[in-house]
């Protein structure tokens, strides 16, 4: 009577479904007393075996499993198995009719039983109408629909092909139609616009059908008129079952109804086209939304517009001009290949030369192959012509796993179908020369004696890219005024693209339904790459902003590592909470929220810590589930493109990260005003932070975080230890050349001290060695630029003109690069202009207070428009929290300074900016938080 889906019985859930599944079957027995019952389950497949363990495990008792026969290689169906296992009594049926008439023997077996239910999880076959009405409750049915529409063999496949929204799973009673009775209960879902039968079977259909046919049991067991819902024949549709000869693709039609036919057929039947006067089957299509890619033509029989074979798949144009991409395909004699390789002369590679541990290797795979398809292999079997199925891939690449530590994907199997191109395939693996290398266009140099290899071009959905316009700029190495290379400029065009990119990432791609946990692990694997290339990353950071080498290795690179082994940690924390209400009687009510990713995020970020920065916003920012469109300084942008070489090794899906060097005027405008993007985070200074929050107030009005100028005081009394005070005021100062966002931008001394410090002060700056940031004995290096050192040098003669006194310094050093002269400043008066604006350079600029003046040099330390960070030395802690308290700055050192960590907010107060990086507050900039109330 009734004929199921086979197509999907041969699958394996996801790890993920499996999950929760598993999840399912431990949930706690519900308040209401569960009546037990005596249920037969009619069907096959690992489904149906799941639904045996659920409803056995929840007391009730299994008179019987009626499942398929051992297939021809004597393989038992996994609801046979399970049943064995737990000594039910299994029968294996052929058939249940002969001559229309019910199976006298098979009845009586049946009748024997005595069960009071039939559970049909997943039945192929055609059951008895003796046999559905012959327990005192009949008998329920699992159908992959949302009934009664798409009633049929290929419902699944029918939802997908006409673009529903929802999807969804019926259990319904079953009559003498086909998917006719009345319903009991369903459960729905949204469909995605990129899901397969498999994913939509994995994500929902297999685990949510599990629980259902569970929660459809107890509301028979519990209720003496348990629902039934009449189905309505005007809603009801007849779609024919999808055979392989009724599953061409129409070209005539919009790019996103060949779209939904070709993902509503895969894997089975398959849609199919024909190239080059070959059949085709079409595999893993996605709508193409961005510009057409430069790639090479193929003709068509059902299209006059040629498709183009682009590195990322294949292009088929619509009638409304518009792309379908599809990623693989299958020819007559069950090749698969990516479709990027269609029509090149690449042939299998097989290799001779093994080694011992290969041998072992390959003879393990042999045994594994010899089991699965329970027959005697040679070099040339072919797994699927030898009855290998969808759930034997599942198990082939498990075993590798297990017997080798092999990891490959199942399209590896299907890719290498013969015994012998398997073998090669996992030994590439094992060599880890088994997946694509990452090529892209790069300057290679040779530099504190290790080769380096740079990217310079735009890094756009995992690629490097040349900007469109064919835009570059050098970059200049500071340290000598030589040019390094030249990186490509993005304009708005390749915004467009790149945010496109990212937001495909986020609403279809492989990150928005990655477990959290899993994000964590790719953030793990990224900051180990980070750290096997620190030396490397130094070294560039070295050369593309002078920083020193040591410092770089440390701080620049050393925090940017922590920083992502920081959030990494992050990502599976992040939760709601509860919220008691006043409760609606007799109702009752739950508020609950969660924490969300807001979507594309925009950053923009300085050229003074290149990586770090780079660093403390994206990893808060990924590790909350976003996807990234970064604009890193046009003059020091090469360790953040290097960056995003790693994250490919790392295995960050495509789109997540996007990089783009470029002019803030146009590249980073472009991101601020682009209505994809939803937030923005910016480092940088207070007037263009100004002009970010006008743009964004007037676009889409999207989510803003700001770390700007800064003015930051250090308030040092004479009751300090004076030699860690003249340590740490050089430090706060002289720090990464004064390229420093927290440098202590005004010295506040109390005239007990003032001459003494100064005094020091000038004689340990006098000491400071000023070279080659790769020399390890330098301690100071280039400034970044020469439009910034030319600044400090009129920032200085400023200083001069207004009557400060110069003790040290002032002046550019006469010789190649930008070297600027670390510089004293004392006795400044408020009024003075050194006194009020950021030098963002190695410029100390020191004033006195009175001694005991306290509340005075509170006063004059708040006199400025910012608040980033402030500091003070006293060995009175009483005092020292008190100036801590008044200070009005973000950041508060006490007897420290520039001792920041990862685990630590950082972020500033008035003009200084809003937000934070760095710590548990970080992670927040980048979630919006959804309530959800429940009345119950």
């Amino acid at each position: 009577m009734l004929q199921r889906w086979a197509v999907l019985l041969r699958r394996q859930p996801s790890t993920a479904a499996a999950q929760l599944t598993r999840r399912s079957f431990h949930t706690t027995r519900e308040r209401l007393a569960l009546r037990s019952m005596r249920i037969a389950i009619i069907g096959q497949s690992l489904f149906g075996a799941n639904v045996y363990k659920v409803l056995r495990q929840n007391g009730h008792e299994i008179v019987g499993v009626f499942t398929v026969p051992d297939d021809a290689k004597g393989r038992v169906d996994p609801l046979a198995a399970a049943a064995t296992a737990d000594g039910t009594k299994v029968f294996k049926v052929k058939r249940w009719r002969e001559k229309n008439q019910v199976i006298k023997e098979l009845y009586e077996q049946y009748q024997a039983l005595d069960a009071e239910l039939n559970v049909l999880p997943f039945c192929t076959q055609f059951i008895p109408m003796d046999i559905i009405k012959l327990p005192k409750y009949q008998s329920i049915i699992y159908h992959p629909s949302l009934l009664p529409r798409h009633r049929g063999a290929s419902s699944i496949n029918w939802t997908l092909i006409h673009g529903d929204t929802k999807a969804g799973l019926t259990v319904f009673w079953a009559d003498d139609g086909l998917d006719t009775g009345p319903i009991l209960l369903q459960k729905e879902c949204h469909v995605q616009e990129n899901d397969t039968i498999d994913s939509l079977y994995n994500r929902f259909l297999f685990p949510e059908g599990i629980m259902a046919m569970d929660e459809a049991v107890k509301l028979i067991a519990n209720s003496d008129k348990p629902p039934r819902r009449i189905q309505s024949e005007e809603e009801a549709t007849y779609e024919g079952i999808l055979k392989k000869e009724n599953c061409q693709v129409k070209l005539d039609q919009p790019a996103a109804t060949i779209h939904n036919f070709i993902r509503g057929t895969d894997k089975v039947p398959g849609a199919w086209l024909t190239l080059d006067g070959k059949i085709v089957t079409v595999y893993g299509s996605e709508l193409w939304r961005q510009p057409v890619p430069e790639g090479r033509s193929v003709q068509l029989a059902e299209s006059k517009t040629p498709a183009v074979i682009h590195d990322n798949g294949i292009l088929l144009f619509g009638s409304d001009g518009q792309a379908v991409n599809v990623k693989q395909l299958v020819f007559e004699d069950g090749k698969m290949i990516p479709a990027s390789k269609y029509g090149l002369n690449e042939s299998n590679v097989t290799i001779t030369e093994l080694s011992p541990e290969e041998e072992k290797m390959k003879a393990s795979v042999e045994e594994i192959w010899a089991s699965i398809l329970n027959q005697k292999v040679t070099p040339s079997t072919d797994f699927f012509k030898s009855g290998g199925g969808s759930m034997d891939v599942v198990r082939l690449v498990e075993e590798l796993k297990h017997t080798t530590g092999i990891v490959l994907k199942n399209d590896d199997v299907y890719m290498n179908p013969t015994l012998e191109a398997f073998i090669s395939a996992a030994i590439l693996k094992s060599r880890d020369s088994g997946d694509k290398t990452f090529i892209f266009n790069h300057v290679k140099l040779n530099k504190n004696k290790m080769d380096l290899i740079i990217p310079h071009e735009l890094f756009i959905n995992n690629q490097f890219v040349p900007a469109k316009s064919g835009k570059s700029e050098p970059v200049i190495c500071p340290t000598d005024e030589s040019i390094l290379c030249k990186v490509s400029s993005a304009q708005k065009e390749d915004v467009d693209i790149a945010v496109q990119a990212a937001k495909e990432a986020f609403d279809n791609g492989d990150w928005s339904r990655m477990n959290p946990r899993d994000r964590g692990t790719l953030m793990f694997r990224l900051a180990d790459l980070m750290d096997q290339h620190r030396d490397e990353l130094a070294t560039i950071e070295s050369l593309d902003s002078g920083a020193v080498y040591t410092l770089a290795i440390k701080t620049h690179i050393g925090m940017s590592i922590e920083t992502w082994r920081y959030f990494a940690g992050w990502t599976d924390k992040i939760h709601g909470e509860t919220i008691p209400l006043n409760q609606a009687r007799p109702n009752r009510n739950l508020s609950y929220t969660k924490k969300e990713p807001i979507g594309v995020c925009g950053l923009i970020t300085p050229w003074n810590y290149p990586l770090m920065m780079v660093s403390w916003k994206m990893a808060a920012c990924l590790a909350a589930g976003n996807t990234v469109v970064l604009k890193p300084a046009a003059v020091s942008s090469l360790t953040a493109l290097k960056l995003a070489e790693l994250s490919v090794h790392a295995g960050f899906p495509p789109g997540v990260i996007n990089v783009l060097p470029g002019d803030g005027r146009v590249c980073g405008q472009a991101i601020v005003d682009h209505p994809d993007v939803l937030k923005i985070g910016f480092t940088g200074s207070t007037p263009v932070g100004q002009q970010i929050m006008q743009s964004c107030a007037t676009d889409n009005l999207k989510r803003v975080s700001l770390e700007l100028g800064g003015k930051s005081p250090l308030i040092i009394f004479s009751d300090c230890d004076l030699d860690k005070a003249v340590r740490n005021g050089l430090q706060s100062v002289f720090f990464n050349k004064g390229e420093n966002c927290i440098s202590a931008g005004r010295i506040f001394v109390e005239e007990d001290i003032y001459d003494e410090f100064l005094r020091r002060v000038v004689g340990e700056v006098k000491k400071m060695k000023i070279g080659d940031p790769l020399d390890r004995s330098v301690t100071h290096g280039p400034q970044n630029h020469k439009a910034h050192l030319d600044k400090l040098v009129k920032y200085c003669q400023q200083g001069v003109s207004e009557g400060a006194k110069l003790l040290q310094g002032g002046n550019r050093i006469d010789r190649k690069g930008y070297f600027m002269e670390p510089t004293v400043f004392c006795d400044v008066e408020d009024h003075m202009y050194i006194a009020k604006e950021e030098s963002f350079g190695p410029v100390m600029v020191t004033s006195k207070f009175g001694t005991g003046d306290i509340e005075g040099v509170i006063k004059r330390a708040n006199a400025t428009q910012y608040g980033l960070a402030a500091g003070v030395f006293t060995r009175d802690i009483s005092k020292a929290l008190r100036v801590a308290d008044s200070l009005q700055a973000g950041t508060v050192f006490v007897n420290t300074y520039n001792k920041t960590d990862v685990a630590v907010p950082f972020g500033g107060f008035k003009m200084s900016g809003f937000g934070k990086d760095l710590g548990r507050d970080a992670i927040n900039e980048y979630l919006q938080t959804k309530a959800v109330t429940i009345e119950y």
